[in-house]
């Protein structure tokens, strides 16, 4: 207890120690400055213009300048901006112009404005802040004599900013945030460094207290995630945009289809202009394109066209669970945020459950250490970062899949269970292989046959079925052979399994009957894309390559925030490609360990080695598919993430443990003392270092590629403010 004492006061004093002087060394560093100023305000170049309300607005991009004297007490200057009243005002004046004007685009004041600060003539580096972030107002120029501030933006824009103040002092400032951050940080390496309680103690799913602290732990993201929930189901309002000449943006495709499951038609209740309807092939790019300069609107972006009818390819499930019940419930529409982040907490869940079954089964004697490490590597293997950041309808089938996939699975894994049933009957059983639960296994087939109406590559986890049950449907073949076993009982749970999957698929083929006039065609080749789905298929050149990218595209990385940038991925002909920051080996890298299960044939797996094989050549099948079907994307890495994540599972467990521990933790081939806890093999605690650094790192990479500039979504666009905020806590440094 007293060194627990000890290392908490220790940390806390790090902590503080970092925030109040390292992070605050710009406060230091500038006590002394004169804060003198040469005028109220700047001298302006010929390419600026200041407005009526304190604005700029530049006239021209060479000439664009604010020019001030610095007398080199202070090595920072601040960049003062107007109200944000003003800059509020200014925008929607914009914004009602612009309607005005059949929304032809019009400037509004920057969210975020690039400077590039000179000097004496001394070239600096760009750099940008945004009017919301104070912090990210103080920018570097070291030196004394004239200094001008080149406003780095188009001819037309307009920027926010009043004036700049050289000679100032940095104020002293503590981010609670940031001190959050580093506190986690400790808090992590003190939970899994080796020799940590949670490497003395055994995961027991059994332990009560250990489903509490479990339950603790899965709060955390009930409780983020259905804050910003509860807060778009209050104040997020419909998100559809368009500009004069370009297509329309339409993000509540699921609050569409709901409307029209409402109203009982298959199509979506959206305009189609009449000179849509006349032309001969609308899925040809420049048909579409010459529309659109002809001033033809609503053309919707990435919505099916077909028959004269909008309708949005994306599974219909989601829509019918929950955006059709809310709008009955409420009479409004469930903000695609929303339902994206419930998916997601739900798939965090599910796949947490499922990852911890499958480790105890893996290796019953592991310890929580080795459990929680694994499961967060999964978790993050299977992207739940991107589809934690990116909350618009294309993510919803995803987060809906990986949910209904997760415990689809956990329940077929807990269908031999030794629990009591309720009924006797509830039993299925087939020779000597363990008895199953025909509850879990229709409750399962369910959840996996629901994916035919999320993200339909996912409902091939039901092929899964076959390794896991093997021993049951050899003893049900054989015993039906040697007649030791009824038929009727025999198909007891093929039927178990069979009718809800039915149940499920029947309606969602008759729902894509009704809109394209087959069983199996969802629409997405009718989609308004990049291009012509109707004819796009990828490349036969650049096959590989996808294939190499999705599995080891190498990170990038640059000297400045957030470190981390878009990774190249060039291809030998046009294909379709989202930009990736990394690939599923290089930015989540323990997920590399699935492809070493093969060789682990001396680990005891306690019958999980057939299923978890299975998980292989399913994920390269599907690698394959979406090369060939969607090109390059960073979401597509949702469809085989997930598969890795559980074939690493032994792999993982195998570098931290060593063989199957039969009475320690250590691993029998490891232990160094009598009770292979409290000494191991330095090679052992090695590899315990190793697989924490490295969860480390892919925790990182995580968050910063959340603020990697030129993603999708990109948060210093989204959210400029904030981007800014991180952005000072190092830039000032």
């Amino acid at each position: 207890m007293l060194h627990a004492l000890i290392a908490l006061l220790v940390s806390l004093a790090v902590i503080a120690s970092v925030e109040c002087i390292v992070f605050n060394m710009p406060f230091w560093r500038t006590l002394g400055a004169s804060t003198d100023t040469n005028a109220v305000h700047n001298a302006l170049g010929s390419g600026l213009k200041r407005t009526d309300d304190g604005m700029l607005t530049v006239t021209d991009p060479t000439n664009a300048y604010l020019e001030l004297t610095a007398d080199g007490t202070s090595d920072f200057l601040r960049i003062d901006t107007v109200s944000e009243q003003t800059i509020a005002k200014a925008r929607q004046e914009a914004h009602q112009q612009s309607e005005a004007n059949g929304d032809t685009p019009v400037f509004s004041p920057l969210g975020t404005i690039h400077v590039r600060v000179d000097v004496n003539g001394s070239t600096g580096r760009t750099q940008s802040l945004a009017p919301g972030s104070e912090r990210s107002h103080y920018l570097k120029a070291t030196g004394s004599g004239i200094v001008r501030v080149w406003i780095q933006e188009e001819c037309g824009a307009i920027v926010p900013i009043s004036d700049a103040r050289a000679n100032v002092t940095v104020p002293f400032a503590i981010s609670w945030a940031r001190v959050g951050a580093m506190a986690l940080v400790l808090l992590l390496i003190a939970l899994w460094r080796p020799g940590s309680r949670l490497w003395k103690t055994t995961l027991n799913p059994a332990s009560r207290r250990q489903r509490l602290a479990l339950a603790g732990v899965l709060a955390i993201p009930t409780l983020v995630l259905g804050a910003s929930i509860i807060w778009q189901m209050l104040y997020v309002t419909p998100l559809a945009f368009h500009t004069a000449g370009g297509y329309t943006y339409d993000f509540d495709q699921y609050a569409h289809v709901a409307d029209s499951l409402i109203a009982g038609r298959p199509w979506l209740d959206l305009q189609v202009p009449s000179q849509l309807t006349q032309v001969d092939n609308p899925y040809d790019v420049a048909t579409r394109l010459k529309l659109l300069h002809e001033g033809v609107s609503p053309l919707y972006w990435d919505y099916a066209y077909h028959d004269g009818h909008w309708y949005s390819y994306f599974g219909v499930v989601p829509a019918a669970v929950l955006f059709a019940p809310y709008r009955l419930l409420t009479g409004r529409i469930l903000p695609t945020g929303a339902a994206e982040q419930f998916l997601v907490l739900l798939f965090i869940i599910f796949f947490t459950l499922l990852m911890l079954r499958v480790i105890h089964r893996v290796m019953p004697k592991t310890s929580l250490a080795a459990a929680s490490l694994t499961v967060v590597s999964g978790l993050l293997g299977a992207q739940v970062g991107y589809v934690i950041y990116r909350t618009n309808f294309y993510q919803v089938p995803f987060a809906a899949s990986l949910a209904l996939t997760s415990l689809g699975l956990w329940l077929w894994l807990g269908a031999d269970t030794s629990a009591r049933p309720l009924l006797p009957s509830d039993r299925w059983h087939a020779g000597n292989a363990k008895p199953l639960s025909l509850p879990r296994l229709a409750a399962g087939a369910l959840c996996i046959a629901a994916n035919f109406g999320c993200r339909p590559t996912f409902t091939l986890a039901a092929l899964l079925a076959l390794p896991m049950f093997w021993p049951q449907i050899r003893a049900m073949i054989t015993g039906l052979r040697q007649r030791s076993i009824r038929p009727v009982m025999a198909v007891r749970a093929p039927v178990a399994m069979i009718v809800p999957a039915l149940a499920v698929v029947a309606p969602l083929m008759a729902w894509n009957k009704a809109r394209f006039g087959s069983l199996f065609n969802f629409g997405n080749a009718y989609q308004f894309s990049v291009s012509d789905m109707t004819q796009y298929s990828t490349p036969a050149a650049d096959m590989p390559y996808n294939v190499w990218y999705y599995l080891f595209l190498p990170p990038r990385f640059i000297n400045r925030f957030p470190w981390l940038a878009l990774s190249p991925a060039p291809l030998p002909q046009w294909g379709y490609y989202e930009v990736m920051v990394g690939a599923l080996f290089t930015a989540t890298p323990l997920m590399i360990l699935a492809l070493i299960l093969p060789w682990l044939k001396q680990l005891e797996m306690h019958g999980m080695r057939p299923w978890l094989l299975g998980c292989l050549p399913l994920a390269a099948g599907l690698i394959v598919f979406d090369s060939a079907v969607g090109g390059l994307g960073w979401r597509y890495l949702i469809d085989f993430g997930w598969l890795a994540a559980l074939a690493a599972i032994p792999g993982t467990l195998w570098l931290v443990n060593g063989r199957e521990p039969s009475a320690s933790l250590a691993g029998a081939n490891d232990a160094a003392s009598a009770d292979g806890i409290a000494h191991v093999t330095p090679w052992r605690w090695l590899m315990r270092w190793t697989v924490l650094l490295l969860v480390l790192w892919t925790i990182s990479i995580a968050i910063l590629s959340c603020f990697v500039p030129g993603r999708d979504d990109a948060l210093i666009a989204n959210n400029p403010a904030l981007w800014h905020d991180i952005q000072s806590w190092f830039s000032l440094l």
